[in-house]
Formats: structure tokens, C-alpha cells, sequence
């Protein structure tokens, strides 16, 4: 049985339009405007004038930014926070290469994104013509859907299937390419409402199935990911695992759709995942996988769970088909989004009238992972991670890159509600200042605190003009080693004191956000940094803390020199 229900909430937006001569830039714009759409990431090309034009009165707030890969990546962001998808505007030829790293993000985080790129005139294709690439054949692996629109009287068609591919199914980034002199063309074509629907299975059977097994088993464990989740999805997720008292594992990076505080909670599959987490993958006899895909990270390089052999039963809710059963044997498969799924679990469990001891000891594991492990120097990460954990409000928004230092983040820190963590599972560098930069635009009022490396800052630290232009004030931790510390960690594993490649000339950090005109201050002992992060937020603007850390400091579980010995034990 299934049920035909709204895609989304109906939110304020303009009537589609009587039919008029548009050109295609306005087309496209007032088809952005009936969708509610409210700001748009961009970095502007000529190749995509009209769409300029279109946008000037249309109150659509246009970010401009200062490179695609950040744009990418804000509009990533903004999909993750809404479940709508983020928009992006950038040129052709270069533009779409540099932004080709957020589609990336947004492809591997299963996040909907609308990207259009500005593209050569029609009559010039096939003739390598200025900054011309095949836009459909080069994005085509980091896009669900990529397409260019040859006639400006079918960009309501193409705009209005973009934006339901974005969200059907597993959700994605997808294409339109936009030969600029379509955009110019004048044409006589009526606007296309927005009343996307898609059918959500009520799932009754499938609940007491799952149900069931729950019940029949000795060790379950629940593991909750993907897209598409929301507060109520978290808190039917915890009435679920309260009522059978279940263990909840999260996957990579998507710490914040249960309270890390829960007492069923136990922890994150994620890069470096405690040893106690790791051994309830491989003891339980059921997984219920919701919503997320079993990947590498998630089952330790497909290492905890036999690829051939798994010895368990799996239970495996996905909206793709396509993932169900991908990489290992599903006794109960289920094509649908998992807070749908969540919803009818958690009004149909009854509880149990007893605890389970493997819950109970798994979290035990979890909150001795807790303990901090010290590390070496006057600046001690383990210490600052706790001291935000204990201090910032429960709905501070917390975002971070790639690199050994979110490790520390991932560890310590206790996400406490659902929408309060932005992390690229791809593990791309340079994410976390555009996402707390378009973190800061959607919630003026929160704190957002963005973590980087000084590698992964470099990579968009440019980044902060964007902010200082638009209002945000995010709040960032840039964590100064003089490595790119991830890869001198594989370094010195693989070929222990042979050093290359990995070591930095960083600028003053402090003096570069006050260049952009931020606020600045450089911590050196964790006793000053409760103060310096109180400053830095009383002053309202964008801030740059920059923490410098001991160089033996390398990873949130081994030193420099406990990494070279791991190495040359090999």
C-alpha cells in the first residue's frame, strides 16, 4: 500500500506566470522563484549574462563568490541544511572544473544540488572554442543528470525534472549546461508550477518484519544514515531504540541525527572508529542499515563485515535500489527514505520489558572512547574539543574539512541535536569555511564554528571575502601544525623519516582574516583559549583562531614518533 504525499512543505513563492517574452535568463529565474528558491552561490561569467539580469529584481540573494570550488561547496552545504537543493551558478571550461570538487561532496553525500554552467554559444560547439568542454560527458561521473538545454522555450521542462532528479531516489547534484545564446533568446513559454509528489510506501508489513527479527536476535545494531533526515527523524530514530533498546551506530560524519548523550548511542563508523564500535560491527547477528549505504569507512574497509561471508542477517532500507545489496547479501530489503520508514517504527514497537546488556556494554565502550587521550604541547586539541563540546549551545552548527585534525572533532565532541554537523563524507579539503559561511547566511542567529587545517584552510581561505562581503560571521579554527598532517600520517607509516612533500610555509593566519577585515587572535596554550574563543565571538564579525599545535601532535591517537615506530615495525 502506498500512500501519494507532498514532496515537501509548501513554502511562499512567486505564481507561476502568464505566458510573456521572456528571455531565457528570466525563464530560468522566475522558474527558480516559483520554487521558493532564496539565494543562489555563484561565481560570475559572461557566459550567463541574462541569468544576471534575471536575478536583479527577482529577490533572490546572489552570493557571489571568489572560486567555484568554494561556490561548489556552499550550495553543498545549503542542501544538506534545507533537504532542498542548493543552487549554483558558474562559467564554462574552467568554472565547472573548479567546481567539480563540490559536486564531488554533494554526489558522495547523496546531497540534491542544481548546478548551471554557462557554456559556448550553439553555433561555436565541437570547435574548441574559448574555455568550450563537453560539460554532459565531463561532470557526467560527479552528477546524477547532466543535460543542456538547446531551447529557451524548454527551460521550465528541464528546470522542473533537475529539481525532482535532484531529490528522487538517493539524492545528488545534477547538470544543465547553458549555451549562452539560448540565454539571450526571447521566447513565449508559460511557467511550470511546483508541485512535485512522489509515493512513500506506508511500510506496515515491513515494520513488523523488522520488528520481528529485532526481536529474535541476540546482538542487533542499528546503523542510521544517508540523506533526507530531520529533527522528527532523529527523535522517531531514538524512540525506536529506546522501546527495544537497540544500539545506534551513525555512520562517517553524520554524528548529529541521534544525541550523542542517548544512552543508545555507541558511536561513529567513521575514519579511525574505536575498537569497542568496531567489534559490535563484527559480534552483531542483525544490522538494520536505515537509510545509509555499507561502504568502505563504514565497515572498516570492507573488513568487519565479510564481504563473502558476512554471518548476519541484514536488513537494508535505501531509497536507491540500486544500493540495496550492492556489496553484501540483504535478507530484507526495503526501497524507501528512511525517516519514512523511522516514522511507522517508531509508532508500531512496543517496548521490551528488559535491557539489553549488549547495549549496555557497547555504550560503556563508547563513553570510555570518551576519556581524553593526551597529546603532546601546550595546546592541547582533546582539551579544546571538550571545552566546546561543555560550552556551546546545543544548536551551534559545527563544520570541518578533510584532515587528521577533525579527529579530534569527531572524537570529543558531542553533537547534540540533528542539523548541527556539515562534514563531507567524499573527505574533501577546504569545505568547512563555505559551509559555515553558508551556515552563517541560512542562521544569522546560531553559532557556527568552522575546524580546519592549515592545509584544508588554504585550499579556500580566500573564501573569507565572501563572508566579510555577504554578513557571515562564522567563527574558525584553523589548527597550524605546518603539515598536511593526514598524508605525513600515511607517510610516515609506509616509508617511516623519509619526509616529502607534506611540510607547509604558512602565512600569519591572524594577519590574513584581519586583512579581509575579520578578527584575528593566535592561541598557543589551551588555557587561552576559552578567552580568545569568547572574543572572537563578542567582536561580530568573521573570525580566525589560529591554534598552533606541537608538530609531534599528528593524529588524535599517535604521535609523530609513535607513528615513525609503527612504520618501521612494518
Amino acid at each position: 500500500m502506498k500512500t501519494v504525499v507532498p514532496l515537501k512543505t509548501p513554502k511562499p513563492a512567486a505564481s507561476p506566470r502568464v505566458a510573456e517574452l521572456r528571455h531565457g535568463g528570466q525563464v530560468l529565474v522566475d522558474q527558480l522563484a516559483i520554487r521558493g528558491i532564496e539565494r543562489v552561490f555563484s561565481v560570475p561569467g559572461e557566459s550567463f549574462l541574462p541569468v544576471l539580469d534575471g536575478l536583479v529584481d527577482s529577490g533572490i540573494a546572489n552570493i557571489v563568490c571568489r572560486q567555484e570550488g568554494g561556490a561548489a561547496m556552499m550550495a553543498e552545504a545549503e542542501g544538506k541544511m534545507t533537504g532542498e537543493p542548493g543552487v549554483l551558478f558558474v562559467t564554462r571550461g574552467p568554472g565547472a572544473s573548479n567546481a567539480s570538487a563540490g559536486l564531488h561532496v554533494a554526489r558522495h553525500d547523496s546531497t540534491p544540488m542544481v548546478v548551471f554552467v554557462g557554456q559556448v554559444p550553439r553555433e561555436q560547439r565541437d570547435r574548441d572554442a574559448f574555455q568550450e568542454v563537453d560539460l554532459r560527458a565531463f561532470l557526467a561521473p560527479v552528477a546524477k543528470w547532466t543535460a543542456e538545454v538547446d531551447d529557451a522555450a524548454r527551460l521550465p521542462e528541464y528546470i522542473d525534472r533537475a529539481f525532482r532528479l535532484a531529490n528522487a531516489g538517493r539524492p545528488g547534484p545534477v547538470v544543465l549546461s547553458l549555451p549562452e545564446d539560448m540565454l539571450h533568446d526571447k521566447v513565449d513559454v508559460p511557467d511550470r508550477p511546483d508541485d512535485a509528489f512522489f509515493t512513500s510506501p506506508e511500510g506496515s508489513n515491513f515494520s513488523e518484519l523488522v520488528i520481528h527479527q529485532i526481536e529474535r536476535s541476540h546482538r542487533p545494531l542499528v546503523i542510521a544514515g544517508g540523506s533526507g533526515w530531520s529533527a522528527e527523524a532523529s527523535a522517531n530514530l531514538a524512540r525506536f531504540a529506546e522501546a527495544l533498546d537497540l544500539p545506534v551506530a551513525v555512520p562517517f560524519r553524520r554524528q548529529d541525527y541521534m544525541d550523542n548523550r542517548h544512552p543508545n548511542y555507541i558511536g561513529d563508523l567513521g575514519v579511525g572508529m574505536s575498537p569497542g564500535l568496531a567489534d559490535a560491527v563484527r559480534q552483531a547477528d542483525l544490522i538494520v542499515a536505515l537509510g545509509t549505504r555499507l561502504g568502505d569507512i563504514t565497515t572498516g574497509a570492507y573488513k568487519l563485515l565479510d564481504v563473502a561471508r558476512p554471518n548476519k542477517r541484514i536488513i537494508q532500507v535505501h531509497p536507491d535500489p540500486d544500493e540495496i545489496g550492492k556489496v553484501y547479501p540483504v535478507q530484507l530489503p526495503f526501497v524507501a527514505e528512511a525517516p519514512a520508514v523511522l516514522a511507522k517504527l517508531a509508532r508500531s514497537v512496543r517496548p521490551r520489558s528488559d535491557k539489553r546488556q549488549w547495549t549496555t556494554d557497547y555504550r560503556t565502550a563508547y563513553e570510555k572512547w570518551l576519556r581524553p587521550k593526551e597529546t603532546p604541547g601546550a595546546l592541547k586539541l582533546e582539551q579544546v574539543i571538550g571545552w566546546l563540546s561543555d560550552n556551546l549551545p546545543e544548536d551551534a552548527i559545527l563544520t570541518n574539512g578533510a584532515g587528521n585534525y577533525a579527529a579530534w572533532l569527531h572524537r570529543y565532541y558531542q553533537f547534540k541535536r540533528y542539523g548541527t554537523q556539515l562534514a563531507p563524507t567524499s573527505g574533501s579539503m577546504g569545505y568547512g569555511l563555505p559551509a559555515a559561511i553558508a551556515a552563517k547566511l541560512r542562521h544569522p542567529g546560531r553559532v557556527v564554528v568552522a575546524l580546519a587545517g592549515d592545509g584544508c584552510f588554504q585550499m579556500t581561505c580566500n573564501e573569507m571575502s565572501t563572508a566579510v562581503q555577504h554578513g557571515a560571521a562564522p567563527i574558525v579554527l584553523v589548527v597550524n601544525n605546518g603539515r598536511y598532517g593526514t598524508i605525513r600520517m600515511h607517510q610516515e607509516k609506509t616509508f617511516p623519516g623519509r619526509v616529502s612533500g607534506t611540510d607547509l610555509a604558512n602565512p600569519d593566519f591572524v594577519a590574513l582574516a584581519q586583512a579581509y577585515g575579520g578578527f584575528g587572535e593566535r592561541v598557543e596554550r589551551t588555557e587561552d583559549f576559552a578567552g580568545a574563543f569568547v572574543r572572537a565571538q563578542a567582536s561580530g564579525r568573521l573570525a580566525v583562531l589560529e591554534l598552533v599545535v606541537d608538530p609531534e601532535a599528528l593524529s588524535a591517537g599517535l604521535t609523530l614518533s609513535e607513528t615513525r615506530e609503527v612504520g618501521r615495525k612494518r
